[in-house]
């Protein structure tokens, strides 16, 4: 009896967890929302909500004009409004809500189900952030956003560690990035569409090496196993690989290992079998307008397994519309959603598609994705301005 009381009370839990972290939460500064003055959820013309002080942070002292953080839309302070429907939830939950309780079992939730732990950032430390890496010596995050400095690279518990990468600066500067990987020898190679080069960097911000003049439009960027770095020109269809001297900041040799894809933006290489996969975004119109495909190539690019929106929408309720790979541990595609808010596990390249949904609940706009070696989840929410660490809580 026991028993059956808690699988009936499982989903309400749920339900109340992720309403903790997806509608009761600032996505700016990642307080609770409350009654009181400051932590007072107001809606701004354009629709989005943030608390009391994050409007008056966002303000300018003299004109008190502020741009929403996630869409931009401009607006007055004055403007702003109490947020009723949040400020009536709260009333009715009354004081804060404990932590959701973990399932007890895994046989009790969904195999691979992941919930989030942890996020760091927000509006201010992260502007409009594009990509995600990880350090594999030091296990530090390495973000590049839109911000003043455009590395920032956090620790474990999501402190800034450091920052580099001022636009502006002559012997750093970034202008415009859009991926970064981190090698095994810990240089930071970042995509710059400002000038359409690819820059390495040491982890303190020192500049390495440009390569320029070589790309169209450098866009998703990886690392292999052999601490090789594969690039995709979204601009000239292609997907190359680059071998580094890293220490001595040479490039030895550049090749061009696939042609004629079609707008390839995000990349990933899996470890064990030196498999890559790739996203493409076909140029569209109309109803086929933000349609997706994902490629998996072997080591030796042969291709071994591709699906494209309309094939998830058979298997799948909603639209799929992917923005960034990955593989886990054991060689699975992973995917974030943009359309349904979401990462999907795709399965094996050679068994496309076995979709399974790992993220459902606590995502904006997700745009990249890294797993950590305890297989753990980092996901880059670029309107929440935010990282995010999702674990299997029966782990």
């Amino acid at each position: 009896m026991g028993a059956e009381a808690t699988e009936r009370t499982t989903p309400l839990e749920q339900l109340v967890g992720e309403a903790e972290t997806s509608l009761l939460e600032c996505k700016v500064c990642f307080e609770r929302f409350g009654p009181r003055q400051q932590r007072r959820p107001r809606n701004l013309p354009c629709g989005h909500v943030v608390c009391l002080a994050c409007v008056a942070s966002l303000a300018h002292p003299r004109t008190l004009t502020l741009e929403c953080p996630f869409c931009r839309r401009a607006c007055q302070g004055s403007e702003t409004s109490d947020c009723l429907p949040l400020l009536q939830l709260l009333e009715l939950l009354g004081s804060p809500l404990p932590p959701v309780p973990a399932a007890p079992c895994a046989a009790s939730r969904a195999p691979g189900t992941l919930t989030c732990h942890h996020a760091f950032g927000g509006w201010g430390t992260l502007v409009n952030p594009t990509g995600l890496a990880l350090c594999p010596k030091t296990g530090r995050v390495v973000v590049v956003n839109d911000g003043r400095r455009r590395v920032k690279i956090f620790d474990s518990a999501g402190g800034c560690a450091h920052q580099f990468g001022e636009k502006g600066d002559a012997s750093q500067d970034i202008k415009y990035p859009l991926d970064v990987t981190v090698t095994s020898d810990c240089h930071v190679v970042v995509t710059d569409a400002g000038d359409r080069s690819i820059k390495v960097f040491d982890l303190l911000g020192h500049i390495k090496l440009v390569i320029g003049g070589q790309f169209s439009l450098p866009w998703g960027v990886e690392t292999t196993p052999q601490n090789e770095v594969i690039v995709t020109d979204a601009e000239a269809g292609s997907l190359h690989r680059l071998e580094v001297d890293f220490p001595e900041g040479v490039l030895r040799r550049t090749e061009r290992l696939k042609t004629h894809l079609c707008s390839p933006r995000g990349v990933a290489v899996c470890r064990p079998t030196g498999a890559i996969a790739v996203i493409e975004h076909p140029l569209a119109l109309g109803s086929q307008a933000g349609n997706t495909t994902v490629k998996v190539f072997s080591s030796s690019m042969q291709l071994i397994g591709q699906v494209d929106t309309f094939g998830l929408s058979l298997c799948f309720p909603t639209k799929v519309t992917a923005s960034a790979v990955t593989f886990d541990h054991q060689g699975n595609v992973v995917i974030a959603d943009t359309s349904g808010q979401a990462v999907l596990c795709l399965g094996k390249p050679e068994e496309f598609p076995v979709l399974k949904p790992v993220i459902t609940g606590g995502l904006s706009h997700p745009v990249a994705l890294t797993f950590t070696k305890e297989n753990s989840l980092f996901v880059l929410d670029s309107a929440a301005h935010s990282v995010k660490l999702f674990k299997a809580d029966w782990e």
